[in-house]
């Protein structure tokens, strides 16, 4: 009996896939739910698994785009499994039963350094200049390290081994549906919003502290790092909520505001930029959001995200920092209405009381569709943002202690 394995249907308006990679070849022995391919649509990656245990037939190749319903293979489950995958476990487990002593040799065979093969003044030259042979690529017979490969190596330091000068080449590379996906939506941004930035700096040095002093009893108690994206998210959520215009966006001739907040966080996955969700960021304490932003990232890093895990968030924070990048205009995730920057960490010069000061100082920006978000509240924003940031003991109430104790 044969089997057909269909594309399932992955969202609402999603009419089309892209089969990215065949896990199994044509010919090819399926367990029962195992992964038999790799999809990907123009929001996320998702795997097709065998419904029935068989031999694989492929009805279409990788890079191939399908419609959802079709056909993209088809398992004969009256096959026999091949007695090839028998042979391997046997293989598997003589190699594990292997003796204590052959592992012995191993282990002191990897750690003994690597014999460089060079010639004598190809040799001294390295051991008089101290360079890295990672970073020489040998031309000699029998992949011998001659002293023109040396010099090559000193006199063009960061090049990369084996590239070859003044070279001309291209390469042609079809978009994927998510880089496509992306694309449209930045073009869509930029054309269907009046995008304004805003800029501000903040002095980092209380947060630094915090986490110099807690880090590790906050890593041994919640079992996560104690990063900057939670004192983001937290100072972030007290602004939306007192900023509600930040938080909306506009359907049409309505504006629809939220009373919760559904911060995106922009993360850099292997085929693309992706924004998944933190829901209910302002009802999460400082570990919960470090958890959640550990999943969200680890799972894009893995193509393992879900279109729910990306979609219906209410506003943005981009980290450019983690890159390197000092100051930048990021732009909105539609259909949201703003979305909040973060950038590098420098020591920079600045006045305290007449006297300069050191001080860790980082820019943020805030890119808002100026049709609902007057400067006011865009500045406004970004001023209480700043303000919580640099006092975090105000994340505690949202306010002042003293002037929430005395209720002023």
């Amino acid at each position: 009996m044969s089997i057909e394995i269909k594309v399932p249907t992955v969202g609402e308006s999603i009419s089309e896939v892209t089969l990215v990679k065949w896990y199994k070849k044509d010919g090819d022995y399926a367990e029962r739910d195992e992964v038999i391919a790799e999809l990907e649509s123009e929001k996320a990656t998702f795997e097709l698994n065998a419904e029935k245990a068989g031999v694989v037939k492929t009805l279409v190749k990788e890079g191939d785009t399908v419609n959802i319903g079709d056909v993209v293979c088809s398992i004969d489950t009256d096959a026999a499994k091949p007695e090839v995958v028998a042979e391997e476990k046997v293989v598997v487990a003589e190699k594990k039963e292997a003796p204590k002593k052959e592992t012995v040799s191993k282990t002191s065979e990897q750690n003994q350094q690597p014999e460089i093969k060079a010639t004598p003044v190809a040799a001294a030259i390295i051991a008089d200049k101290k360079v890295d042979i990672k970073g020489v690529t040998a031309s000699g017979s029998n992949g011998k390290i001659v002293k023109q490969d040396v010099m090559d190596a000193i006199n063009n330091p960061g090049r990369k081994p084996g590239i070859v000068l003044f070279e001309r080449n291209e390469r042609e590379q079809k978009m994927s549906n998510l880089r496509k996906t992306i694309s449209r939506r930045l073009v869509e941004a930029k054309n269907s919003t009046a995008m304004l930035t805003t800029f501000n700096e903040v002095d980092m040095s209380a947060i630094m502290e915090i986490r110099k002093k807690y880090k590790d009893k906050f890593k041994e108690l919640h079992g996560v790092n104690l990063g900057f994206m939670s004192f983001f998210t937290k100072a972030c959520t007290y602004a939306l909520m007192e900023w509600p215009s930040v938080n909306a966006y506009i359907d049409g001739e309505n504006i629809i505001f939220h009373e919760f907040c559904d911060i995106s966080i922009a993360v850099s996955a292997p085929k693309g930029l992706v924004v998944p969700v933190i829901r209910n960021a302002e009802s999460l304490s400082m570990a919960g959001i470090e958890t959640a932003v550990i999943e969200l990232a680890t799972k894009a890093k893995e193509n393992k995200l879900t279109i729910e895990e990306m979609t219906g968030g209410t506003f943005t924070i981009t980290n450019g920092g983690i890159f390197g990048s000092m100051m930048s205009t990021p732009i909105i995730n539609i259909p949201q209405s703003a979305i909040l920057g973060m950038h590098n960490i420098v020591e920079r010069p600045m006045a305290v009381n007449g006297q300069v000061v050191i001080k860790p100082m980082m820019y943020v920006a805030l890119s808002y569709d100026h049709r609902i978000i007057d400067g006011r509240e865009s500045v406004g924003f970004l001023v209480r943002v700043k303000e919580l940031l640099e006092n975090p003991a105000l994340m505690l109430f949202g306010k002042d202690p003293v002037k929430s104790l005395l209720e002023l």
